[in-house]
């Protein structure tokens, strides 16, 4: 098998926090600090956006004009409450941006004005103009050398060199970046630390990656999820409901007053029936405002927890997604395992000596910059005493890369090139299969002692790389590998939540296996080319399943495209990232199973807090109607078990828990409801008892506690 399948993805180290996303639950600077912006959002352009709202600031304005015509304390009272029932609902999602803008002043600073040495040609590196980085158009080439940022996003054609990440990914380590492989891609703001690369830019202008991140993270192009918008369907529906509802309380009113004379006139029952602002006070009480003022915010939330975790979501319907996956594609290499497969040992077949095997495979390995292809040479170096020459030295080598059809690569040396032991060779390393089928086709005949090699190296869990010269084997090289501490009980930990995990592996079905055994993943897939993912996925999503999967190469981008939650290495090439709707900065593979569970605390939250929300209102209704009317229909005073002082403080205590309620819950909002793996219906019986009694309980206890400090101001008798 290639190095180069094999290296599909790598172990990134561990992220580290750089403070530039808060961590806390609530600051009450952060609070402040998002006060101007949440009065901002009282203008009715943006508050239509949220329905169940738009009527409580329709209402503000209702009562606040009936208190001036009318004024009173109880009416301004009233008049305050609402008006801080609408703040405090933009409150929570302007606090929710905040924590992004964070984000986005850093990613700001970043992309400071620059310039950019553009080549004239892009053969020749000497002549080259400078402008600025701003006028850099899509397929320019530019030179950056040490110390120089680079101006814009794209991809490393010529060289190798060290770069500094830091003000992306917030990992102070640097990286390294080289043109070929899956670590070409160089992100614009980020420095250059040593050496020179020539890069082809791949943005077009006012669209580069930070740019990207700067209006996500802020929230600008955010778009309502389906389940959002699904979600909004229903409050509003709900709010019609109880509007009809409350209409009704009007003759009701009237007509009580007439049938019962002697009652006594309250604010709450008059011989005009109810009035205005108790009829709004009502309705604000009544309709789900608690999830309509947090949904926003659980949504945003969201995504930024990902982004604490260095992970750019390019759209909340992924992060959505995140939480519906059924289907975890994971590489091999750099995710199940520790990806630093190392030469082991040099296995010739009967009448090949080792040395004879380890010299061809040097020579194979010689242009293979992989680690694989790279410990391969030291390992002939070490073991055998061969000394480590450079592909310069053989001058008319023609090196064959490796390719995804071919699964192979090697070397052909003409016969003048003075090569020692290579003259007029042909050599090739890569997959048995591939290897064998070479051979055949030079007229060799492949003998049965490599089958059995390959399936002694594979059963083993190691990765057997054969060796060939043109019309004959020559013997297996023997890869071995490492599964990560921990993994199977994270896979024990997905199935439990009901995900299926699969491993891809360009690795041949034996080895496959019993990775796949150690791991204890549910299923793989072996020999793995771009085509054979692409149908696996659409297989499952066939299925009604949700698929999630990561990727790095080009040859990864249909797949990520395909899949329902696509998550691209940042250090893999363009076409990755823009082929995923997710970028994870850190290039840590394992990064996946943490966005599924963080996609699933969203559901999570939204379903808790929608439940609390629903389960507050009909605890409102029961509270305040049997206060307002056990006058009238004494048959009712069983039901007023709070036994509140008077309507108007009922009405008032109501008033002031709905807007109270919305601030208690905007910690949770944006840290999420604790998720633990579990079957849906253990999740739904949970969230039941816990939101949905406890969305009944708490209004009582509240209003009950509210009415008690309340009752002794003026009018509330």
């Amino acid at each position: 098998m290639s190095t180069h399948v094999l290296e599909s993805s790598s172990q990134a180290p561990t992220p580290k926090k750089n403070g530039r996303v808060g961590g806390g639950l609530l600051d009450p600077k952060q609070m402040i600090r998002s006060l101007p912006d949440a009065l901002k959002k009282l203008n009715p352009a943006t508050m239509w956006r949220n329905p169940v709202m738009f009527i409580v600031e329709i209402g503000a304005v209702f009562t606040t004009v009936l208190a001036i015509i009318d004024p009173s304390w109880f009416a301004w009272a009233i008049v305050v409450w609402l008006w801080m029932t609408v703040v405090f609902a933009n409150l929570a999602e302007a606090v929710a941006e905040g924590r992004g803008k964070a984000q986005a002043a850093t990613l700001r600073a970043a992309k400071r004005d620059s310039t950019a040495r553009r080549l004239k040609s892009r053969d020749d590196h000497a002549q080259w103009d400078v402008i600025g980085a701003a006028e850099l158009q899509q397929g320019d080439y530019v030179i950056v050398e040490a110390g120089e940022i680079i101006p814009g996003d794209g991809d490393v054609i010529d060289g190798i060199a060290s770069v500094d990440e830091s003000a992306i990914t917030g990992e102070s380590a640097p990286v390294i970046r080289e043109s070929g492989g899956d670590r070409s891609a160089v992100t614009g703001g980020t420095k250059v630390l040593s050496d020179r690369i020539i890069v082809q830019i791949t943005q077009k202008p006012g669209e580069s990656f930070v740019d990207r991140m700067i209006a996500l993270v802020e929230g600008a192009n955010r778009q309502k999820t389906p389940n959002e918008i699904a979600l909004n369907i229903l409050l509003a529906a709900l709010t019609i409901i109880f509007l009809v509802a409350t209409a009704t309380m009007q003759p009701l009113a009237i007509y009580s007053k007439e049938i019962n004379p002697g009652v006594p006139d309250s604010l709450a029952l008059t011989g005009d029936g109810v009035t205005g602002i108790v009829l709004v006070s009502l309705i604000v009480c009544l309709i789900p405002t608690t999830i309509g003022a947090l949904l926003s915010a659980i949504g945003i939330a969201g995504m930024d927890r990902l982004v604490q975790r260095n992970v750019l979501a390019m759209s909340g319907r992924a992060v959505e997604a995140a939480g519906d996956v059924s289907t975890l594609l994971l590489d091999k290499t750099g995710t199940i395992t520790l990806g630093n497969r190392q030469a082991s040992e040099f296995v010739p077949v009967p009448g090949v000596s080792e040395h004879e095997l380890a010299q061809a495979a040097q020579l194979s390995s010689l242009a293979d910059e992989t680690p694989e292809g790279r410990s391969i040479v030291v390992y002939a170096k070490q073991a055998y005493g061969l000394r480590e020459r450079q592909p310069g030295e053989l001058s008319h080598a023609e090196w064959v890369p490796f390719t995804a059809q071919t699964r192979m690569s090697g070397v052909n040396i003409a016969p003048d090139s003075g090569a020692s032991g290579g003259d007029g060779r042909e050599v090739r390393k890569g997959a048995a299969t591939a290897v064998m089928k070479w051979v055949r086709d030079a007229g060799g005949h492949p003998t049965d002692e490599v089958g059995h090699l390959v399936d002694g190296i594979s059963a083993s869990g190691g990765t057997p790389l054969v060796v060939a010269e043109k019309g004959r084997v020559l013997g297996v090289i023997h890869l071995k590998d490492v599964v990560k501490d921990g993994m199977r009980e994270r896979f024990d930990e997905m199935r439990r939540m009901g995900i299926r995990t699969v491993m891809i592996t360009g690795d041949n079905p034996l080895t496959a296996k019993a990775i796949a055994d150690e791991a204890g993943v549910d299923d793989f897939l072996a020999e793995a080319t771009p085509e054979d993912k692409l149908a696996l996925i659409r297989k499952e999503q066939e299925g009604g399943r949700l698929v999630a999967m990561t990727g790095d190469g080009t040859n990864d981008a249909p797949a990520l495209a395909q899949s329902d939650v696509g998550v691209a290495m940042s250090t893999g090439t363009s076409a990755a990232k823009e082929a995923g709707n997710m970028v994870d900065l850190d290039s840590n593979p394992t990064k996946l199973i943490e966005i599924v569970e963080i996609g699933k605390q969203l559901l999570i939250t939204r379903g808790a807090l929608t439940t609390f929300s629903i389960a507050n209102d009909i605890a409102k209704y029961f509270a305040i109607i049997p206060a307002m009317f056990a006058a009238v229909y004494p048959g009712l005073d069983a039901l007023n078990i709070m036994r509140l002082a008077s309507p108007q403080s009922a009405t008032l205590s109501a008033v002031i828990f709905n807007a109270l309620i919305i601030i208690a819950l905007i910690p949770l909002a944006l840290r999420g409801v604790m998720y633990r793996p579990s079957s849906a219906s253990k999740l739904l019986s949970r969230n039941l008892y816990v939101y949905g009694l406890g969305g009944i309980v708490v209004p009582f206890l509240g209003i009950k506690l509210i009415d008690l400090l309340i009752q002794f101001l003026p009018g509330m008798s």
